[in-house]
């Protein structure tokens, strides 16, 4: 009798990596990551990082506040680069445009609830 289902398994890991094998910084850089930040009452803050460097952030972040109707801004950060942050939630909206702009959606990350 052989038994194959006692493998590990991290419940909080990303789809499709079922130990959470890519842990590292490394591997994290390639990725586009859109979150979402609770700020007070129900207001929100979506952050979008990890952009590849031929797309100028300035030019980006005034096509998502003129398309999205919302305000914006551009912060430097030192672990994440440039963060694009916008007012509301826009992940969804972010991520089509993303898409249609032609960037894989493999490699375009949401978080947050």
């Amino acid at each position: 009798m052989n038994v194959q289902n006692l493998a590990a398994f991290d419940p909080f890991a990303d789809e499709g990596d079922p130990l959470g094998t890519d842990n590292d910084v490394g591997s994290q850089q390639n990725y586009i990551h859109i979150r979402i930040q609770q700020r007070n009452g129900r207001k929100t803050l979506t952050t979008l990082q990890g952009l590849p460097k031929e797309y100028d952030a300035k030019k980006l972040l005034k096509a998502f506040k003129k398309e999205f109707a919302c305000n914006g801004t551009l912060v430097d950060d030192e672990e994440a680069g440039q963060v694009i942050q916008l007012q509301g939630d826009q992940r969804s909206k972010i991520s089509t445009f993303l898409v249609e702009e032609g960037i894989p959606k493999a490699t375009i990350k949401i978080h947050g609830f």
